[in-house]
């Protein structure tokens, strides 16, 4: 997407990019994070609400820490004037979803890991299809990344490539995630819910204010219902 949006686009158009960047964060938070950590704790035998909640409290302190010291691991992020706020903002989002790929991967690993054990066609069209249903996923995150860094001056092949990086974490921990197919599966409800918790931060800190700002913005929230729209379909079709 990014190829085929101008840079100078009007403050609607921005306040929509930001709205649906926090629509796709929230139902991917929801969907591909929060409701399979529960799951998965209610498979283990463990009150599911301890690891879910302890892991969303975990990812938003994280992300609260970040937000007071990033100024002092990157000087000049944080100048003044509405340039210094996006790239923090920018920083924030670009981390947040790819924290929240690292627990997605790890689950499609753990999927292929277990289809390998029981050697049952079912298990491995499941995992097959949860790959499947990630990889398609990953197009409205990759554009909820490559859009704000472009509207931030980044060129349109650096944009793209950051985008695609923040997804590319995902082969790596599917690797991990078969690896230690044992050990991960127990921790994995607190991953998940770690990764939505700060993606939770972000959208509430950074992407509803900023899509809200100078005035009564519709785009702002019509962006954000559109994703968060489009992503639920995408994790209910497909996950």
């Amino acid at each position: 997407m990014v190829f085929f949006v101008r840079k100078d686009v009007n403050l609607n158009a921005h306040k929509a990019f930001l709205g649906f960047a926090a629509g796709v964060m929230i139902a991917a938070s929801v969907w591909s994070l929060l409701i399979p950590a529960i799951e998965m704790a209610q498979e283990q035998g463990v009150q599911e609400w301890i690891p879910t909640a302890c892991g969303f409290a975990t990812g938003g302190i994280f992300l609260f820490l970040l937000d007071r010291f990033l100024p002092q691991l990157q000087p000049g992020i944080l100048e003044k004037g509405k340039n210094g706020s996006s790239k923090k903002r920018t920083a924030m989002l670009v981390l947040a979803i790819t924290l929240h790929n690292v627990p997605e991967g790890m689950a499609v690993g753990l999927a292929f890991a277990v289809a390998a054990e029981s050697r049952g066609p079912a298990e491995l069209a499941g995992a097959v299809a949860l790959c499947i249903g990630m990889a398609l996923q990953n197009f409205p995150e990759g554009a909820a990344v490559s859009l704000p860094l472009r509207k931030e001056g980044m060129s349109r092949t650096k944009s793209f490539i950051y985008g695609a990086l923040s997804g590319a974490v995902e082969p790596a921990a599917g690797l991990i995630g078969v690896l230690l197919a044992v050990t991960v599966a127990h921790i994995m409800p607190f991953f998940l819910a770690f990764a939505a918790g700060a993606m939770i931060y972000v959208v509430v800190e950074e992407l509803i204010p900023e899509a809200h700002q100078e005035g009564k913005q519709y785009s702002g929230t019509a962006g954000a219902m559109f994703g968060f729209m489009l992503m639920m379909i995408l994790d209910v079709a497909l996950g």
